[in-house]
């Protein structure tokens, strides 16, 4: 039974047999642990133990309502949770391990706590591709329910140290393996037994690919919809300071986050990419908030092609950038 109510000491962990070992005993004794996946650092808990996922909810002050999506292992450890589908077939074998997450209908038997799928009844799984993940889901042999590590509706992280310090003393390990290759969260696709498939959310992987794969266009969710999927909540991604989106140039007393060359030459101006790369862009879109954050001065973000990767990361930008409750 996890111990939330004061602060503990988190430890870091390396990504050896012996961390990877510890982090798996953690996670059955109902602990939270960060580990890193190809696209942002997770927050981990036994998605089967009520208690551990809802200390995922009181470490990062998450709302209830929003759901978690389910880490597995495999396509087999998958369907041990969810109604496959022909298109989940489709899609996971083109894509899994990968920036994919699959929104199905909840197994008979799934064993999955209510706190993991907020009350919905479907579940959003993935395999995740990175090494250290991998060899974590195996050692543990069971679904990991983890967000992404840190704050609600701050910046998401990229590196271990962006998670310990957003969450140092509230979980009890991280798991260090580098910084994250993708540095967006995961492309989620609601998969309905009518066949429809539903663009959740744009992520790591483009939906132009899964286009491809399943042969028709994605459907689209309508933003007044009910919360059926994880990062659907409008004001998320948030620095602390102002956002203001597509910005030709930095207005007096911002600082200015480019996309292609700027010539600002700042110290507090920075590019996602030099080349306009939107894969390099999305790499760096949480490390670059994070260090213009840390000035304590508005942020002006230049415009970002809604294209490909784009849209992943001018969704995230436009939540960092809406208004706070």
């Amino acid at each position: 039974m996890p111990q939330n109510t004061a602060p503990k000491a988190t430890e870091m962990l390396s990504a050896t047999p012996q961390g990877l070992a510890r982090a798996a005993d953690l996670l059955r004794a109902g602990e939270l642990v960060s580990f890193p996946t190809e696209t942002v650092y997770g927050l981990g808990a036994d998605a089967r133990q009520g208690a551990a996922v809802a200390a995922i909810y009181a470490a990062k002050g998450r709302p209830s309502f929003n759901p978690l999506i389910a880490h597995v292992a495999s396509i087999e450890a998958a369907k041990r949770h969810v109604i496959w589908s022909d298109q989940a077939e489709l899609l996971a074998r083109a894509f899994w391990p990968g920036p994919l997450t699959l929104v199905l209908p909840l197994a008979p038997d799934h064993g999955i706590s209510d706190l993991v799928t907020a009350g919905l009844d479907t579940l959003a799984v993935r395999v995740p591709a990175h090494p250290c993940a991998q060899k974590l889901l195996a050692a543990f042999d069971g679904p990991v329910a983890a967000p992404s590590a840190n704050p609600s509706g701050r910046i998401s992280p990229t590196t271990a140290a962006h998670v310990r310090a957003g969450l140092d003393g509230r979980i009890a390990a991280i798991l260090d393996d580098g910084a994250c290759d993708v540095g967006v969260e995961s492309t989620i696709i609601g998969l309905a037994t009518n066949g429809l498939a539903v663009l959740l959310r744009p992520g790591g992987l483009a939906t132009e690919e899964i286009e491809a794969v399943l042969g028709q266009p994605l459907a689209s969710r309508d933003i007044k919809d009910p919360l059926t999927a994880p990062g659907q909540l409008l004001s998320h991604y948030a620095p602390q300071a102002r956002v203001r989106l597509n910005a030709t140039s930095a207005r007096a007393g911002e600082c200015y986050l480019g996309f292609g060359r700027y010539s600002g030459a700042r110290a507090c101006d920075l590019t996602l990419s030099e080349t306009g790369d939107l894969a390099e862009a999305a790499a760096n879109l949480f490390g670059h908030l994070h260090r213009l954050d840390a000035l304590n001065q508005p942020i002006a973000v230049a415009p970002i092609p809604e294209t490909g990767l784009g849209l992943a990361i001018n969704d995230r930008l436009r939540r960092a950038a809406a208004p706070r409750n």
